[in-house]
């Protein structure tokens, strides 16, 4: 694009320009006319002023900037150009004529229209005509008489709307007849056109010989009601005429089911000729009495009233397929992040940026993942909070793999977003951690640490332990863990200085090899070599022996030696806790329990453990006030919120039974052994079952990968392993190119438009 000095116009442009690149998977170039002097583009008249689309270094078309505004009008222009021999443009009735023709028992006719090109619902349209375009014949028109034609009586109140003509089972004998149609009484957006698109697939009428409540029609995960029409075995030719003409008259709107009352299993009451089902899980069958088929219409014209002055994004289930996450990102789509804070990486740079710096931080992520996106915000602010610290040896970076894919898949990026902390000379560390600001910042700055710290006297040695060694650091690290060896030439040494390089980021590890280390070994009753956990000057220092020749083992050894034997459970470690496979005695304590009150509960449950008659059972607690989550956590443990503090058992890992210690009972170590062993005895009844159940989508998923390769065998799947590269190479060399179909929701409801155009005179049903 020929540029001289940037304008606003020209600014908006290149801005939007880039996000289209993500979109399209084209190339952006700009041409700096004072720099270089392209005669063709460079002229006076064009510059500036003009945009222009290539394919194989031929001009495609041109554009006028004021045209191409933001990414909407770019991506609608850009495929209306690629697509124009596949999709037609009409201005008159007998322009549409004359397609329906040539459509007539060959391809159905989807007809969009909108006011002005470049908006998003001429986007939406087009990217459907990317995907369908060998199905269905997609004609376009801007207004006039084809509106009329269609049934609109207000054209200049109809700014976008979309028709489904029905040609392919059209006779070529009927040739003046005009294909039957259905319109789309939904916004004009990419994913109400796919769900149109799905409904008009679907057969006109089912039949079935079964209760309405069992049966699972293709309406249902679309949010589209379902009506049963009830048919006896001698009027049953008279029903199906019956059934497909209410079935036209409703179409896109409410899917019809014969249903034939002969069978077995089917109990309907003869009083009642119809029924129907709302959209929606769990959603109750009602029966009624119809007399004649305006009933029915006007029931479901009713039904739909209050959901057409809903907003839209309540229509299909396409629109609520994102969970919380993707909400807030889209949500918050309008803040811009200040990528300042951070380096952006290319392949151009990666490996000398990493290399440059003592600490590096890369997160990789991708645009389109709500997840990378959430984080983003985070990421940041861990970066903000370091400059602050005046931590100067790291350097926080990010990289965008749906833009430098090379470079992931060298680093071996298999799930995003993904962080790795890279040393120059060493291989790469991943962080495992939450998502989450207070997580990343402990973990890049343990990983700072030295590890292991050497230490060399018993004074060092108590001064690890009691955390004064590394003062600024107890906070973040409260547990340390301290190897004891003999000698340096003890061959256990290098395997335990492996296993702290390991466990760099998430706790301090020293190692005291020396004769003298026989002192703790004598105090803690173990044998060398061992590990000292430290729970910080407050806590209890534990003692194990090691007697592990792998790294890899020892690791999780310590790691298991890291946890707490009456932990306070959290959303950060019950992951940790949950993999002992052990029963939890969780004491469940709210806000009120406060001061001496909460540590006497708390002291009466830690003696438990020196009983060592509870080994079957993980003895933690949750604090309510500051864990919200663990309320609901108890509600759905026992159907109801007790008085607090409350002792629970639950055996997840043992079958799914919760008990409740009796309230008004004191929390005391005997009353407690008492109750335990009723309940391994078989005693006590369970208060409620966890159910195992999957955890799956509350939505069926959509996969629009497949859904482009039923329309063009093989059209996805043979593009989702290639590089950006290949794609652009074989957009230069095909006619059409590639896209991705993007969602804007909006609100609208065409005007006047008839639902649909029966073929044929209305007829009654026989039980009407």
């Amino acid at each position: 694009m020929p540029q001289n000095s940037l304008n606003t116009q020209l600014t908006i442009f290149s801005r939007k320009c880039n996000q289209e690149r993500c979109i399209l998977y084209t190339l952006e170039n700009k041409v700096n006319c004072t720099n270089e002097h392209i005669e063709k583009y460079c002229t006076g008249e064009k510059l500036m002023k003009k945009v222009y689309l290539f394919r194989g270094g031929n001009v495609l078309k041109s554009f006028d900037t004021d045209t191409v505004f933001d990414v909407n009008a770019i991506v609608s222009h850009v495929l209306f150009t690629v697509l124009f021999d596949e999709v037609r443009y009409v201005h008159t009735i007998a322009e549409l004529q004359s397609v329906e023709r040539a459509a007539k028992g060959k391809a159905d006719i989807v007809l969009g229209h909108v006011q002005v090109l470049g908006l998003p619902e001429h986007r939406a349209l087009m990217e459907t005509a990317f995907v369908y375009g060998v199905k269905y014949q997609f004609v376009l028109t801007t207004g006039g008489p084809v509106l009329t034609n269609m049934g609109v009586e207000d054209i200049s109140s109809l700014t976008a709307g979309l028709w489904f003509l029905h040609c392919k089972g059209a006779s070529q004998s009927q040739h003046s007849d005009p294909c039957p149609h259905t319109a789309l009484r939904r916004a004009l957006t990419t994913l109400h056109i796919y769900t149109f698109l799905q409904l008009m697939e679907a057969p006109l009428v089912s039949e079935a010989s079964v209760e309405p409540s069992e049966v699972n029609m293709v309406h249902s995960h679309l949010q589209v009601p379902l009506l049963f029409l009830f048919s006896q075995p001698h009027t049953v030719a008279l029903d199906r005429v019956t059934a497909q003409t209410l079935a036209w008259r409703l179409r896109g709107q409410v899917g019809l089911v014969l249903i034939h009352r002969e069978s077995p299993d089917v109990k309907i009451p003869l009083e009642y000729n119809a029924a129907y089902r709302l959209p929606g899980e769990g959603s109750e069958v009602k029966y009624l009495i119809l007399n004649n088929l305006e009933e029915v219409i006007d029931l479901f014209r009713d039904e739909s009233t209050p959901e057409e002055e809903e907003d839209d994004d309540n229509w299909a289930t396409l629109d609520v397929l994102d969970d919380e996450v993707a909400e807030s990102v889209y949500r918050d789509r309008g803040q811009s992040l200040d990528m300042d804070a951070v380096t952006e990486l290319t392949a151009d740079i990666f490996h000398s940026a990493v290399a440059e710096s003592d600490y590096t931080v890369v997160l990789f992520y991708v645009k389109w993942d709500a997840v990378s996106m959430a984080f983003m915000q985070s990421y940041i602010e861990v970066s903000e909070s370091l400059e602050d610290a005046d931590v100067s040896d790291v350097e926080l970076a990010v990289l965008d793999c749906g833009e430098w894919t090379d470079v992931c898949s060298a680093q071996k990026i298999s799930f995003f977003p993904t962080v790795r902390l890279y040393r120059p000379q060493e291989p790469s560390q991943p962080y495992q951690g939450m998502l989450g600001t207070e997580s990343l910042n402990r973990f890049i700055m343990l990983s700072r640490l030295v590890s292991p710290v050497l230490l060399s006297s018993p004074d060092e040695v108590t001064s690890f332990l009691k955390g004064d060694l590394y003062q600024r650091h107890a906070a973040i690290a409260p547990v340390t863990v301290l190897g004891l060896f003999s000698s340096t030439a003890d061959a256990g040494v290098s395997v335990f200085k492996e296993a702290a390089k390991a466990l760099r980021g998430e706790t301090m590890v020293g190692l005291f090899a020396d004769r003298q280390a026989e002192i703790w070994a004598v105090e803690y009753s173990v044998t060398l070599p061992a590990i000292l956990v430290s729970r910080g000057p407050t806590g209890q220092t534990e003692a194990h022996s090691l007697n592990l020749s792998m790294p890899d083992q020892l690791v999780t050894h310590i790691q298991r030696a890291l946890l707490d034997t009456f932990p306070e459970l959290t959303v950060e470690n019950l992951p940790l806790y949950l993999e002992l496979k052990k029963q939890l005695l969780v004491l469940f304590v709210g806000e009120e329990e406060r001061g001496r009150k909460e540590n006497r509960v708390l002291e009466d449950m830690r003696s438990l453990l020196n009983t060592g008659l509870i080994n079957p059972y993980l003895p933690c607690w949750i604090h309510l006030g500051r864990t919200p989550a663990g309320k609901a956590v108890l509600e759905a443990y026992l159907g109801f919120l007790p008085l607090l503090p409350a002792l629970v058992v639950s055996q997840l890992a043992t079958g799914g039974e919760v008990f409740h210690y009796p309230t008004g009972r004191p929390l005391m170590v005997q009353p407690i052994l008492q109750w335990l062993q009723r309940v391994e005895d078989g005693e006590e009844p369970p208060t409620g079952v966890i159910v195992d159940e999957k955890w799956m989508p509350s939505m069926p998923f959509y996969d629009f990968l497949s859904v482009m390769d039923q329309e063009v065998p093989g059209y996805a799947s043979q593009r989702s392993a290639k590089t950006k590269t290949s794609r652009i190479e074989r957009a230069e060399g095909e006619k059409s190119s590639s896209g991705e179909r993007q969602a804007r929701a909006g609100a609208h409801n065409p005007q006047g438009s008839p639902t649909t155009k029966p073929p044929q005179t209305p007829h009654h049903h026989s039980e009407l």
